[in-house]
């Protein structure tokens, strides 16, 4: 049996490979490891527990809460907010836990559970290995101390959870955004309620598309993965720019008043130049991942901004800033991470920063963004493919030697197996797009060749 926890928590298709038997016993497992580290030592233990608003988080939730109570660990219960929200309630509230039910942007089947250590971190790889053995074990009918009577934890509503997270997300902001038009994509996910309430207190005029949930079409046609329905409501609106999410709202992808995507790159290159005028680009650097465009990195150069690039996974990136103490970070696909004021990728911030940015220099989104220059990028999902064999197959090697030949010093190819899908992803950078397509197209067959 493979690990169940994958670069982002463990994830799978709800009541088929996650039950509410696994959430329960993923849920007891963490409280014993967590307890054995000293995390609860000398009071008794309290957890954050939030999810999105897919229909399968209902069941889901349910069985954590009964897996944390029954091994003694008081519940919060936040209901429907962003992954970024779970994360920064558990640490304002002083949790010694906080748990997050969401498949982020996977299709509504999928579900997945999150955890948070104190403070609204993740989870160190130890510890998810710890808490995974400690699963195994208590399935295979190993024993464990079931507290009794006033020992078992005890489950309350804190309803407070969405008015304080949309005050700290106000309460961060370098300025108002008074006069701006902004249309808002919630992806029918966690931030359909409080992305708009956000923008709204910070003195925007807010349209809203994709925010209202009914537990079935989180991320359907809509959100950060399918940018078409907010580029017309921009357009048909003349909005000053639009702001998509995620299921979970711990991304943020724009779109200018043109209708044009702005990903996660231009995003991260219109935010490093503010915080660097402003003073908090700590140690003048900004970390992204390998599969940032490399327009970015040259941008970048040319604004004299360190780059530093990790392996690909928000993960990687907050690791790297916490090490060294950078401020900011984030991934092209738009999980922007501002160490100052969140633990993780936050959606909703990302989204009101580069707003407030708009705001402040009375320049539109189109020019800020036109800092870099993206390079033809080409990505391609190869799905139903052994992932576990991307390093070491020849076959595939051979291939990537040719494409990289082609391509010269004037693009780049990276193949990367998905840490949350079965599948494949090929990226090509070239200077031409139609050259990107076609040795990406080659090697998406020869990854299916190989590893089918």
């Amino acid at each position: 049996m493979g690990r169940l926890f994958g670069t982002d928590g463990v994830r799978g298709v709800a009541n088929a490979d996650l039950t509410a038997e696994l959430a329960l016993g993923l849920s007891v497992a963490a409280a014993h490891v967590l307890a054995e580290a000293g995390t609860f030592e000398g009071h008794r233990p309290v957890a954050v527990v939030g999810r999105d608003p897919r229909a399968s988080g209902e069941f889901l939730e349910a069985a954590v809460v009964a897996g944390l109570a029954s091994a003694g660990v008081d519940v919060l219960r936040v209901g429907v907010l962003p992954t970024p929200a779970v994360a920064y309630l558990t640490g304002a509230l002083g949790a010694d836990l906080g748990v997050m039910l969401s498949a982020s942007h996977n299709a509504m089947p999928d579900n997945g559970i999150k955890f948070f250590a104190r403070g609204g971190h993740k989870l160190a790889d130890e510890l998810e290995d710890r808490i995974e053995q400690t699963y195994r074990a208590h399935a295979s009918g190993e024993p464990w101390d079931r507290p009794t009577g006033a020992g078992v934890g005890r489950v309350r509503e804190y309803d407070q959870g969405f008015d304080n997270y949309v005050a700290h997300l106000i309460g961060v902001l370098p300025n108002r955004m008074d006069g701006l038009k902004v249309v808002i994509d919630g992806a029918h996910g966690a931030a359909a309620r409080v992305s708009p309430e956000a923008f709204a207190r910070a003195g925007a005029e807010v349209i809203t598309i994709g925010t209202e949930p009914d537990g079935l079409n989180i991320n359907h046609e809509c959100g950060s993965t399918h940018l078409d329905k907010l580029r017309a409501a921009v357009v048909e609106h003349g909005a000053d720019l639009g702001v998509a999410h995620d299921g979970d709202a711990d991304r943020c992808l724009a779109v200018d008043h043109k209708g044009n995507e702005v990903d996660g790159d231009q995003i991260l290159a219109v935010l490093a130049l503010a915080m660097r005028e402003a003073g908090s680009l700590r140690k003048n650097t900004v970390v992204a991942t390998v599969m940032s465009n490399l327009g970015f990195k040259l941008a970048m150069e040319r604004e004299g901004v360190e780059l530093i690039q990790t392996a690909v996974g928000d993960r990687y990136v907050l690791e790297e800033m916490k090490a060294h103490g950078f401020a900011l970070g984030g991934e092209q696909s738009g999980h922007v991470i501002v160490l100052d004021h969140a633990t993780t990728g936050d959606g909703t911030l990302t989204g009101l920063m580069l707003a407030a940015r708009v705001a402040a220099t009375g320049r539109s989104l189109a020019d800020l963004a036109g800092v870099m220059e993206r390079l033809p990028q080409i990505l391609i999902n190869v799905r139903d493919v052994d992932k576990s064999r991307v390093k070491s197959s020849q076959e595939l090697a051979a291939a990537v030697a040719d494409a990289e030949e082609q391509l010269g010093t004037t693009g780049r190819v990276l193949l990367r197996p998905s840490g949350t899908e079965p599948l494949v992803r090929v990226m090509v950078e070239a200077a031409d797009i139609e050259q990107a397509r076609t040795v990406a197209q080659r090697l998406a067959d020869a990854v299916k060749s190989a590893l089918g």
